[in-house]
């Protein structure tokens, strides 16, 4: 039915119908729901006090507001639910292995490293599979996931593990968490010398969340200050006992470094991995699994280190990673060996994609590249779509009319590039938790992965963005394109660099603030009259000290009767001097006023400025 609704726009009401719009949606997507006009819409949200246009992203609680208003139920559907609608439509099932029981055979287990910053994760990776990854890495913090297998055998059986090396720095939290949520089992790290740290809880808590068996390594047991048993003690305490100790917790020392008791820990992995799962999976089905990193390589393109979890993937197969699609043109293992197929569990680096998906995505095996691309471009609109409505916030008319008024928002915009999209997304994420009051704001306008381009320095120069770099640089005519824009770019191999850096750009926007700090006061015992400089007044320093050119008020009865002086001249005899302390006399004039009387005071005060804390 028609109804009158604010201001007079009529539009239809919903008697409390349901309706269901993805995260993201515009006012025409409303408006095709609903069957009305959706300039009505707009219409109807400016007398709400919101300025929307018809094909914009509006955020859910904007969706919601307008429900309310034309009593409909709207029903934001998450982008996980909104997923799974779209491969049901093409008739693909996700996550789930094909065949009964007797299809399903066994799989290696994904082991998961998490720990503290700095205890030896990498070290014990390396020793691990022989490898030196650590030596390139920046500050010593592991900055990008990598996957690896290697082969062990327990009990006279030849059994297989792959590992993810997840980073150990707390801006990494969104990366350690989809580690977690790839992995069957943890390994936590924690050193013998430095015990439970913050990290270490914040990862076991990742690990908890997950529902994965954990496997305790006290690394560095070779340093003389090592306690491993102050360890057991820590973690105990956080429902991690050990099993010498009653519990069911699995606990090695070890050293990386000396290579101590290695082998015992793949072989603690294995029994925990058997005690407590069964991992099986089908391995003759599409290809299914995890995107865990993801670059742009200047000779071969985008390049997806995935770990299949069903299925083989195989050189040649269609597949979709999040919004990215292509066609698997070569498959690389952790040593840079070619490979042709990848089976459950199985860590690859695959070549072929169109773009950079991110790290995180779930990747599948499609009948045909014309599925493969369509899925990817829904997923890419429906992901823009969703970046735009939560980038755009709510923001009044009121509100914008008041803030260009006043002059006094301010805000950094920021353009991120990265080697990998994990590093971005953590960078991102990172500064998004900055928080320096209201006045100053953050926003990231674009981000991505591979170099710096002029594409890149066009948008900055034309919206008054700054461009960050992580671990990447320009490429062709950037840095010229820059240079005579006039845009700033910073380049970061570290990540707490580059947080600290814009945390103090944000504090340096902000308007100093300031406090009236007193200086002194001074009685006036006599007033001598000038015909050159004006009333002089004859003092005496009652307090503090008198300041050439600090501000001044008077004071006459307790009141003031001038205020925001300038304390222009100061003698003490005949001689200039810049200050005059308390119990000497001086001669004094405030700059431009001259009604001075005998017995008035005069106070005196410096304006400072507060520091950010």
């Amino acid at each position: 039915m028609q109804a009158p609704a604010v201001g007079g726009v009529r539009v239809r009401k919903g008697d409390g119908e349901t309706i269901r719009l993805s995260r993201g949606a515009s006012l025409t997507d409303f408006a095709e729901k609903v069957g009305v006009d959706a300039a009505s819409l707009v219409q109807l949200l400016f007398h709400l006090g919101e300025m929307v246009t018809a094909t914009q992203s509006v955020n859910d609680e904007t969706l919601r507001i307008l429900g309310d208003e034309l009593e409909y139920n709207i029903e934001v559907v998450s982008p996980e639910d909104e997923d799974k609608e779209l491969l049901d439509s093409f008739n693909i099932e996700f996550g789930e292995d094909e065949g009964g029981e007797e299809a399903l055979e066994a799989r290696p287990p994904v082991v998961t490293v998490m720990g503290h910053v700095d205890h030896g994760k990498t070290k014990l990776l390396d020793a691990i599979r022989d490898a030196n990854v650590v030596s390139g890495e920046a500050g010593g913090i592991t900055q990008h996931i990598g996957a690896y297998q290697v082969a062990t055998e327990v009990d006279g059986e030849p059994r297989r593990l792959t590992f993810i090396d997840t980073p150990g720095h707390e801006a990494f939290t969104a990366m350690r968490m989809r580690g977690a949520q790839a992995t069957d089992i943890a390994i936590l790290v924690v050193a013998a010398d430095d015990g439970v740290m913050p990290q270490t809880i914040e990862a076991l808590n990742h690990a908890k969340a997950a529902d994965v068996p954990i496997v305790v390594a006290v690394n560095k047991v070779d340093k003389p200050e090592a306690d491993p048993s102050k360890v057991r003690g820590q973690l105990t305490e956080y429902g991690l006992v050990p099993e010498e100790y009653g519990g069911d917790i699995m606990f090695v020392d070890v050293s990386a470094r000396e290579r101590l008791n290695i082998d015992s820990l793949l072989e603690a992995i294995v029994l925990t991995t058997d005690a407590a799962l069964d991992l099986r999976a089908n391995p003759d089905q599409d290809a299914q699994g995890l995107v865990i990193e993801a670059h742009l390589d200047r000779g071969r393109g985008p390049v997806a280190t995935v770990l299949v979890q069903r299925g083989t993937l195989r050189v040649g197969d269609s597949i979709v990673a999040g919004p990215a699609h292509g066609r698997v043109r070569a498959m690389l293992d952790e040593h840079g060996e070619s490979v042709q197929t990848a089976t459950p569990s199985r860590p690859v680096m695959a070549l072929g994609l169109t773009a950079v998906p991110g790290a995180g995505d779930n990747f599948l095996v499609v009948t045909d590249d014309r599925v493969a691309r369509q899925i990817a471009e829904k997923r890419d609109a429906r992901e823009r779509a969703a970046l735009l409505a939560k980038s755009a916030g709510r923001r009044t008319l009121e509100d914008f009319l008041s803030s260009m008024e006043k002059g006094e928002s301010e805000e950094l915009l920021l353009i991120l590039k990265g080697d990998v999209s994990g590093s971005v997304e953590a960078l991102e994420d990172a500064l998004a938790k900055i928080d320096v009051g209201d006045d100053v704001s953050l926003r990231v306008i674009d981000r991505g992965v591979g170099a710096i381009t002029e594409t890149n320095v066009m948008l900055a120069a034309a919206s008054d963005a700054v461009i960050i770099g992580f671990n990447v640089r320009p490429q062709g005519k950037a840095t010229e394109v820059a240079d005579r824009e006039g845009v700033d770019i910073r380049y970061y191999s570290v990540i707490y660099q580059a947080i600290d850096e814009i945390e103090a750009a944000l504090k340096g926007m902000l308007k100093p603030e300031f406090e009236e700090a007193q200086l002194g006061m001074a009685e006036i015992r006599e007033v001598f009259r000038s015909s050159r400089v004006g009333n002089i007044a004859g003092c005496m320093v009652t307090a503090g000290i008198m300041r050439r050119n600090a501000k001044a008020r008077l004071l006459r009865d307790g009141a003031v009767v001038a205020d925001n002086l300038d304390l222009a001249s100061l003698k003490r005899e005949k001689d200039d001097v810049t200050e005059v302390r308390e119990g000497f006399e001086c001669g004094l004039t405030l700059g431009g006023y001259n009604d001075l009387k005998i017995g008035d005071v005069i106070e005196t005060f410096e304006m400072r400025e507060i520091p950010r804390g």
